[in-house]
């Protein structure tokens, strides 16, 4: 199977912000285990791109996954300027961009997961789809947030930098529930449409 030609551009983008991710770097190695993730994911993606190739909709939505993840490994989560500056324009208490990872941390593995889901089959009764949907997502961020445990304990210094909790004692329980959220509104306003596209890519098979 041929690689498309958006996906070579998506490719692209995806080298041009990792450098610039890694380049000038808030701690290097931070960036290594923020930034080693979304590495690791675009391997797994290629080694499974001729047996499994999602819809261009869900590759698009990985991409700007990547994206936030880059700006966070760049900047570490608690620095990011733009956040920085929406702080004190709305006099919050923390710089919040890691919610927004959070929220795409439930979001994109939902059209990831929905999409598994349908085109394998693998749930007969389609009503169920949707909490399935959500309950793997929580998994996922439940399982990463034992990763920043665990880093977090090995890391000693540098604990901080990478869990971004800037103090919030329920830093865990609300990027749980960010993650949860993400997971709902890609239920909510992107179905018909990520239906829509594997009618398409079935279709062209």
């Amino acid at each position: 199977m041929a690689v498309k030609k958006l996906h070579w551009v998506y490719l692209i983008i995806f080298a041009v912000v990792a450098v610039w991710s890694g380049v000038g770097a808030y701690e290097t190695g931070l960036w290594f285990m923020e930034a080693g993730m979304c590495i690791v994911g675009v391997i797994i993606l290629a080694f499974t791109y001729k047996r499994f190739q999602f819809t261009d909709l869900t590759y698009t939505f990985i991409l700007i996954h990547l994206i936030i993840l880059f700006v966070g490994a760049h900047y570490s989560y608690a620095r990011v300027p733009l956040f920085d500056w929406i702080r004190e324009v709305f006099d919050q208490s923390r710089n919040n961009y890691d919610k927004v990872g959070h929220f795409a941390q439930g979001f994109i593995p939902a059209m990831i997961a929905r999409e598994i889901i349908i085109r394998l089959d693998v749930v007969r009764k389609k009503s169920w789809i949707p909490f399935f949907v959500v309950c793997i997502c929580m998994a996922i961020s439940a399982f990463y947030e034992f990763i920043e445990w665990w880093v977090a304990v090995l890391s000693g210094d540098g604990a901080d930098d990478f869990l971004g909790m800037q103090g919030y004692e329920w830093d865990t329980q609300s990027d749980m529930l960010c993650a949860m959220i993400g997971a709902i509104c890609m239920l909510i306003f992107f179905s018909k449409l990520q239906n829509k596209q594997i009618s398409k890519l079935a279709g062209n098979k």
